[in-house]
């Protein structure tokens, strides 16, 4: 049987923490930034947390 690989995609999407949690960017802070206030561009900057209703979903797209 061949072996599982990563999903391409979500390994340019997504990085794992040093506690094992996995680390995302935020949506909609690529393109048409003109019309978006600083404050929420700002914001949409920082990276946070996978929710826990999609942890074991990416990590089955990380880790087979």
């Amino acid at each position: 049987m061949p072996r599982m690989k990563t999903k391409a995609a979500a390994k340019k999407r997504f990085t794992f923490t040093g506690t094992g949690k996995i680390k995302r960017k935020h949506a909609y802070h690529s393109h048409i930034l003109t019309k978006k206030e600083t404050t929420q561009k700002r914001n949409l900057d920082h990276t946070t947390l996978v929710s826990r209703d999609d942890e074991a979903r990416v990590k089955r797209m990380l880790l087979a």
